[in-house]
């Protein structure tokens, strides 16, 4: 399915700037030092602006609503390339002059995102390596859809898989679906996920969770690790039964 996945928005007048199939340079290494980007798949691009100051680079679904964004800042926008000879732009070449996000996999999962209907568990089937991605896309779009960093379900007693979470973004994804549903965020971090515990917007209070295959967990984690997250449970007056 091929639909504009990214859309360049100039944020101090609210018009589109580039929508595009894909990006490229934007999703890199932490260590990457080059700065162009380029949009490819181009099918709409502003004749008006080459340069902009407030630029937000937005994630958008199928149905052109936004599911993601990222604050860019200053962006010079380059030659426009054809596809053809005399035919529209296709390739937009950029320079981009604020952060770029330091998680290349989250190129894959944010058009996974993108075509919609987010399934329970659906992390579990990209490798364990690419959970880190499926977490940073989960915390980007909670607060762009406009969530706080609190718990909205409604079950007083939650379920933990052991046998898959296989590091601590494995966790911290288990442990938002658990608690808010597919794609739901309970915390990147310990502090985070201890601040969506202190916050509660759903029904009740958030009594108990079933850890299954604990034991499981606690081979393939970090042993402080382990013992803050049930210190932070026992802080909030979280029953876990470790079986």
């Amino acid at each position: 399915m091929n639909f504009q996945v990214y859309v360049l928005v100039n944020e101090e007048y609210g018009d589109v700037v580039v929508a595009a199939e894909e990006i490229e340079g934007f999703f890199v290494a932490p260590e990457a030092e080059n700065s162009k980007v380029v949009f490819h798949g181009v099918s709409e691009v502003s004749e008006e602006r080459t340069v902009i100051e407030e630029g937000v680079l937005k994630i958008v679904d199928f149905r052109r609503q936004k599911v993601g964004e990222y604050y860019i800042g200053r962006v010079i926008l380059g030659e426009r390339e054809a596809g053809s000879p005399g035919g529209p732009a296709t390739r937009v070449p950029c320079r981009f002059f604020g952060d770029r996000c330091d998680c290349p996999g989250a190129a894959k999962v944010w058009r996974r995102w993108a075509m919609g209907g987010i399934v329970e568990g659906e992390w579990l089937r990209w490798p364990a390596i690419e959970h880190c991605s499926w977490l940073h896309v989960v915390q980007n779009a909670w607060f762009t859809a406009g969530h706080r960093a609190a718990r909205y379900g409604a079950n007083d007693i939650v379920y933990l898989n052991g046998s898959n979470i296989y590091n601590k973004a494995s966790f911290y994804c288990a442990f938002g679906e658990a608690v808010n549903g597919p794609g739901g965020y309970m915390g990147s971090n310990l502090d985070a996920m201890a601040d969506c515990m202190s916050s509660n917007c759903g029904d009740g209070a958030l009594a108990k969770i079933i850890w299954r295959d604990f034991e499981v967990s606690q081979r393939l984690l970090e042993c402080s690790f382990v013992e803050a997250i049930l210190d932070i449970m026992h802080e909030k007056q979280v029953d876990v039964d470790a079986c």
